[in-house]
């Protein structure tokens, strides 16, 4: 049993043009889904002033370089643009793509960025009340052409997406790792799940939640496509891999888990993405930090992806 690999790639302390030669590798050596981040700042942030490029702009830029994979972003902060703005710039880069889009929403989390650039930084369950006013909208946008909506914190009067996406319908991911509240809304409204760097037995927990939020309102929880976003600090050999154990031990960040990496030698990555798969995963995101370890990266692709993943459309 395989399932399908991509990229997650995020636009910050690393130029353009090694990012597009990234993305362009990708595609050529039949990855399935590259996605970005959207942030403001470097994530660990050190310093305010490491470059970091903006979501929207990198989506649109990874549309235009590639023509195969998938094109994602996981996820969006639907905070900082209205929703009617991100369902028209989705749609653009849609069309970019020749229908290649993949729409990730989330509630954000980064205080500074929030605080930083004006937005205030609301509690958690304000920003999930408000995200869950904006992917209505934008679901409605994309898969319908219009949308009215009067709510807490939009009110739009048949705002219209023309030209509409050219696929018909789409796909919108709801991602995050929390245990309730995201499971129920992915449920409700999207076509995809994601969950960033959490361990197999963690990521099948939050699989049965989605499960069960599905049987709560009577949706078939196999509609639902599921993955998961790993760190990725594998070694070409087990050189490369004791260099990428100690770098991730000095990181020492809350978002960067031993659990939510796929480290080791390649065998060893093989024998861990097989545990997600039998956690229920069809979608693994390597996700990508600069320096990137082409000898590793190269080795992922010779090594690891003849074994896992399904190649195809």
């Amino acid at each position: 049993m395989k399932l399908r690999i991509g990229l997650h790639t995020g636009p910050q302390n690393i130029p353009m043009e090694e990012l597009r030669r990234i993305w362009q590798r990708a595609d050529d050596a039949g990855f399935y889904w590259i996605s970005v981040w959207d942030h403001f700042y470097a994530n660990p942030l050190r310093e305010r002033e490491d470059p970091c490029f903006e979501g929207v702009a990198s989506m649109a830029a990874l549309a235009a370089l590639t023509k195969r994979v998938r094109v994602g972003c996981l996820v969006f902060c639907t905070l900082f643009r209205t929703p009617g703005m991100l369902a028209k710039a989705a749609t653009t880069i849609d069309h970019i793509s020749g229908g290649r889009l993949e729409l990730g929403l989330g509630a954000g989390w980064f205080e500074e960025e929030f605080t930083d650039f004006g937005y205030g930084f609301p509690s958690l369950g304000r920003r999930m009340d408000q995200m869950e006013e904006a992917v209505q909208i934008i679901r409605s946008m994309l898969h319908e052409g219009a949308s009215t909506f009067h709510g807490e914190f939009y009110d739009v009067d048949n705002a219209v997406c023309a030209p509409k996406p050219v696929q018909r319908r789409p796909r919108i991911w709801i991602g995050g790792r929390g245990s309730k509240r995201t499971p129920r809304m992915a449920a409700q409204y999207a076509d995809g799940f994601n969950v960033p760097y959490l361990g197999p037995e963690e990521f099948k927990a939050r699989q049965e939640a989605l499960d069960a939020a599905c049987e709560k309102i009577g949706r078939d929880p196999k509609e639902l496509t599921r993955t998961v976003n790993l760190g990725f600090y594998m070694g070409a050999d087990e050189k490369g891999a004791e260099k990428h154990r100690k770098t991730l031990e000095a990181l020492g960040h809350a978002h960067i888990s031993t659990e939510g990496n796929l480290q080791g030698t390649p065998a060893q990555v093989v024998d861990r993405i097989g545990q997600y798969i039998d956690a229920g995963a069809s979608g693994l995101n390597i996700a990508l930090r600069p320096p990137l370890d082409w000898e590793a990266f190269e080795a992922f692709i010779a090594q690891v992806m003849p074994h896992v993943h399904e190649f195809g459309d």
